[in-house]
């Protein structure tokens, strides 16, 4: 599997992801620093939320060989802007999380538009409680 570095909002569902591609059982727990599992990363969310880590999130991708965006649908707010994948200089993929929470199929299209104008090349839709998408995202990392 390539290696794959997890950025998203506090609550995106990044650590809940890195657990179901492991085969570590699901237990939620606030990631406070970067976590490393076998072929992830896991980053918080306050890299993403706060510009002054922007550069920790760029070291931290150095070693990661996909970079991966993750968006929680269910959410109104965004903090990925246009052009954000263009800092990483990798393949970026876009992660849409907990789409049978949506509260409709626009949430999951916005989320969709907002993945794209940030730079992703693919966009996965996941919903990793019920295990919708994950074989297509770990079909896409193990290629």
């Amino acid at each position: 599997m390539k290696k794959v570095i997890f950025i998203g909002k506090t609550g995106s569902g990044k650590t809940t992801l890195c657990q179901k591609l492991h085969d570590i059982e699901l237990n939620y727990k606030k990631t406070q620093s970067v976590e490393v599992y076998d072929e992830s990363i896991d980053t918080p969310g306050e890299y993403l939320e706060n510009r002054f880590y922007y550069k920790a999130l760029i070291v931290t991708a150095v070693d990661a060989d996909i970079i991966a965006l993750v968006y929680d649908c269910t959410e109104d707010e965004s903090y990925l802007a246009p052009g954000f994948a263009t800092m990483f200089a990798k393949e970026t993929i876009g992660v849409i999380t907990k789409i049978d929470s949506a509260k409709d199929e626009g949430a999951i299209q916005r989320a969709e538009e907002i993945l794209i104008a940030a730079g992703v090349g693919r966009v996965f839709k996941i919903d990793t409680l019920a295990g919708r998408g994950i074989d297509e995202l770990i079909s896409y990392l193990n290629a």
